[in-house]
């Protein structure tokens, strides 16, 4: 405990850091405000969208905080700007124009902010149209949309819906450059973490209402706890190739001959599978609409996460999506490249082609138990919820949320390291030092 006092004086004592925090703080409690601002023209008192916890309305819920199941003006969060910088990422890999780009350095990357932002706003429209018309579905019994604003009701929430997101963008690239960094990820991780009390409480009364549940429950945080060192060690697990680099001698100085290590990534994909599996087995909930029963019952399975079809299906989508986004995002051709112009070398593997199949080679091999370990967290919460955990605090067992807090906390954990050491003074652990999801991804040349 006194170290930990000692840690938090140290760093409350460096002012560059200390601004950082409080800044960072500041606006993620305006972004904690702007959420609770209902949408004018929506009547909160009969406002009822609870199926809004189910795919990818659920995961367009949790990444808003909350803010989607009760109509802000923040209701779309983040999202449509997490869709155009994927989209933009998959393009700097598939189109030869946006790889030039990318490879013009901060030139082109401002070039690629600048179309994101712009694709996030055609993006924050279609979705917030698709929003007002659910909206008028969810609430055409109840009279959730006041009588006097129905003819300007799309007109208006469309443009606020956009102007929300884009704000909350905008808050996003503030964190990331004058405060604690990784904005987009730090106010999604407090979208996760506002749900975290309540679902605790529910849980808590659920199991305190019956005799002998306590042990149960503590049982369950136990295990919530290992959970949580399991997604550490998938976060940042990686596979060390040995590397040496060539001696050179530039006038009377000797560079290179050293020994450093490429790590490769277990979990290269992150959390982008999950979500496209999320997004993918939402459609199948659209034979909802038919009449058949059938049709009701497909998507019935595929609304409920604890059913064990659904579990299987979606392992097998999460390691498929996981081996197809590494491939898009990993390409051992150009770190042989790399490797091969900085003078670096696999011991026992000739430069060129070899490198490039060898390098592939371990990346398949430790893809998939990477793959599914990652598809294990995603299925976890269904299990949990087999185990009878409420809904709400299950989420928290694994899935997207566990992983993004994990990850994000991480970073932020090393952003303060790095400033404390940069100043001479000990790191937040006695032994070792914090990485980051960014940390492990970089290679050694």
């Amino acid at each position: 405990m006194k170290k930990l006092f000692k840690t938090l004086k140290n760093i409350w004592s460096i002012e560059e850091l200390r601004d950082k925090i409080v800044f960072t703080l500041v606006l993620i409690f305006i972004y904690r405000v702007g959420t609770h601002i209902v949408l004018p023209g929506i009547d909160p008192t009969r406002l009822n969208l609870n199926n809004a916890n189910n795919g990818i309305l659920g995961l367009i819920d949790t990444f808003a905080g909350g803010a989607f199941s009760q109509a802000s003006i923040f209701a779309l969060g983040i999202m449509p700007y997490i869709s155009a910088s994927i989209f933009m990422q998959l393009m700097t890999v598939l189109v030869p124009q946006f790889q030039k780009m990318q490879k013009e350095g901060e030139s082109g990357r401002k070039k690629i902010n600048q179309w994101t932002r712009f694709l996030t706003v055609g993006v924050a429209a279609v979705q917030g149209s698709a929003y007002v018309a659910y909206l008028r579905q969810m609430t055409a019994q109840s009279g959730g949309i006041m009588p006097g604003f129905e003819s300007y009701f799309w007109l208006s929430t469309v443009l606020l819906l956009t102007a929300g997101t884009l704000f909350v963008m905008w808050l996003g690239e503030k964190i990331t450059d004058k405060g604690l960094g990784n904005g987009t990820s730090l106010i999604i991780m407090v979208g996760i973490l506002a749900r975290l009390p309540q679902s605790f409480m529910q849980e808590l009364t659920n199991k305190s209402v019956r005799t002998g549940q306590i042990l149960i429950f503590i049982i369950e945080i136990a295990i919530l706890i290992a959970i949580i060192m399991g997604c550490i060690l998938l976060v940042q697990g990686v596979r060390k190739i040995p590397v040496n680099y060539a001696k050179q001698i530039v006038g009377n100085r000797q560079f290179g001959g050293a020994r450093q290590f490429l790590p490769i990534k277990v979990n290269s994909a992150g959390v982008m599978p999950i979500i496209f599996a999320q997004a993918v087995l939402f459609l199948p909930t659209l034979f909802n609409l038919s009449k058949t029963a059938t049709g009701q019952g497909i998507a019935a399975m595929f609304t409920d996460h604890s059913n064990v079809w659904y579990m299987v299906i979606y392992s097998v989508v999460v390691i498929g999506f996981t081996f197809l986004y590494t491939a898009l995002i990993f390409n051992p051709k150009q770190i042989a490249d790399n490797l091969k112009q900085n003078n670096g070398f696999i011991p026992g593997v000739k430069p060129g082609q070899p490198t490039v199949d060898y390098i592939g080679a371990v990346m398949d091999k430790i893809t998939l138990p990477g793959a599914i370990l990652l598809a294990l967290v995603g299925i976890l919460p269904g299990i949990a919820q087999l185990l009878g955990v409420t809904q709400g605090f299950s989420t928290f067992f694994g899935g997207t949320s566990l992983l993004i807090m994990v990850g994000v906390i991480l970073d932020t954990l090393q952003q303060i390291e790095t400033q404390l050491l940069m100043r001479q003074y000990d790191g937040l652990m006695k032994s070792g030092r914090i990485q980051g999801r960014q940390t492990v991804t970089q290679a050694s040349y």
